[in-house]
């Protein structure tokens, strides 16, 4: 009967879960396998989960620290990783212009956020990409409602000053 019921918060979680990690970690096979532990310990700890717990939080603060762990183990890794995608723009001379802007401005974007500490990138990614609520938020991060609200307030404030430093500057037309 257990087996049953993890098998539903799988089936319920697993998907979002996952496009959490992906996002997080900007890889598909460290999603996967950020992913995969994560249900793993899920399920080792299924038992004593209290019967009223949020689930949902639950599996984000899983995922989280196996995150904050995989980071300070692949630190070196991760900063080499951003810097090649910041070194140059990727732009296929046989794409629209438009597109390649937009591949272009989408990377540095990326690579924006990828240098957010580690706690705003999390914030962030959970509020601003899963919608979940700063509640969820900070139990998922174990700090209060009001850090998970500064952590995400703190991101988004990097971020536009980020892109304000990336814009081009407008010009006039001559006369």
């Amino acid at each position: 009967m257990e087996e049953d019921a993890f098998e539903a918060i799988v089936t319920g979680h697993h998907a979002e879960i996952h496009r959490y990690l992906a996002r997080v970690t900007a890889r598909a096979s460290e999603a996967d396998d950020l992913s995969q532990e994560t249900f793993l310990r899920a399920y080792r700890a299924y038992r004593s989960l209290p019967p009223q717990a949020n689930v949902r939080a639950w599996l984000f603060a899983i995922a989280s620290n196996l995150c904050k762990n995989h980071f300070r183990a692949e630190g070196r890794r991760r900063r080499a990783h951003a810097a090649v995608q910041l070194a140059g723009p990727r732009v296929d001379h046989g794409w629209p212009e438009g597109e390649a802007v937009f591949t272009e401005a989408s990377a540095r974007i990326d690579g924006i956020i990828a240098d957010l500490p580690l706690k705003q990138r999390l914030a962030f990614t959970m509020r601003k990409i899963h919608d979940l609520d700063y509640e969820t938020i900070g139990e998922s991060l174990g700090c209060s409602l009001e850090s998970a609200r500064a952590h995400v307030f703190q991101a988004l404030r990097k971020i536009r000053r980020g892109l304000d430093a990336l814009a081009i500057p407008h010009m006039e037309p001559q006369r």
